[in-house]
Order: C-alpha cells, then structure tokens, then sequence
C-alpha cells in the first residue's frame, strides 16, 4: 500500500526496512575537544577523487563543531561494538570517559577494533532538509576483513546471516 510522506513515522518506519551499517563519526571541536556521534547515514561518493558523505541533524548540538572541523573519522562497526554504538547515541554523556582512541588525520579520534576506519578532510557541508550532508576527502583508511559489521535494520541492531 502507497503512502504520502507526510506521515513521518511511517516513512521512518519504511526507511528502516534498509540494511546499513553503523559507524561512528568523531573530530575535534573549535576547543580542542573530541567529539562523536553514531550515523547510519554513511556513504561512498566517488572512487576518484575518493569521497564519502554522512548526514548530521540540523539539531543536534555538535552541529556547528562538525562544520567547522578540518577533518573528521568515520569509525565503521564491527560486531562486538554495539555498547560503543549506544554509548556515542546517547546524549548527554561524557562519551570519550576511560575511552581508548587515538588522534587520526586532524586529530579526529579513530577507535580500535573496527571493521574499517575513514579519515577524511571536510571538504563540503551542504544543506538537506532537515539534515546537512557532509562531504569529506578521504586521506586515509584502514579495515580488518575478519571482523563482522554491527548491523542496523528496522530499529535494531543485526548481524549478516551466516553463509554456512
């Protein structure tokens, strides 16, 4: 059955039918703080010259320290994180307390343990709606092919099936 999308939930409900990723987006603040957030709106852009892009909410509190960011860290998931996922969804808390990272590319915080790790400069923030769409040069990455992507679909967490 077809939908307007005028009824947000429905729509949000729908859109959670799609399989993503979960990452982690950090960087540091005009204070010289880390900052962090966890997305599911994580994407490849191009391959050459290599771009990705997040969305933030254009009310959330660390909107303008994003902006105004030279670099930022998307920190891909592996399964056993889903407590780092929840710990950087929740506000407010102190989500960097008795956390081990270690400063990327601008100093943006990478996390231990990821399936991947993108450090990007922040070359565009564009406007989306009721979102900002961010763009970033990639300077660096890194995976570990063993480790399994935490996984998010229709409000909760997963994980792939095994192909076994």
């Amino acid at each position: 059955m077809s939908q307007a999308p005028t009824d947000s939930r429905a729509l949000r409900n729908a859109l959670g039918r799609f399989a993503t990723g979960v990452a982690i987006v950090t960087a540091i603040d005009p204070d010289g703080q880390p900052i962090g957030l966890t997305v599911n709106s994580f994407s490849a852009v191009s391959l050459d010259p290599a771009l990705v892009l997040w969305c933030l909410d254009n009310g959330s509190h660390s909107l303008e320290a994003f902006r105004r960011a030279s670099h930022h860290a998307i920190n891909i998931l592996a399964l056993d994180q889903e407590e780092l996922s929840t710990r950087f969804a929740t506000w407010p808390v102190d989500r960097f307390a008795g956390l081990a990272w270690q400063a990327g590319a601008g100093g943006a915080p990478v996390f231990p343990g990821c399936c991947a790790r993108f450090e990007v400069a922040n070359e565009s923030a564009v406007a989306g709606g009721d979102h900002t769409i961010f763009i970033g040069r990639v300077e660096n990455f890194s995976e570990d092919a063993s480790k399994a992507p935490l996984l998010f679909h229709a409000g909760r967490y997963a994980k792939l099936a095994s192909a076994d």
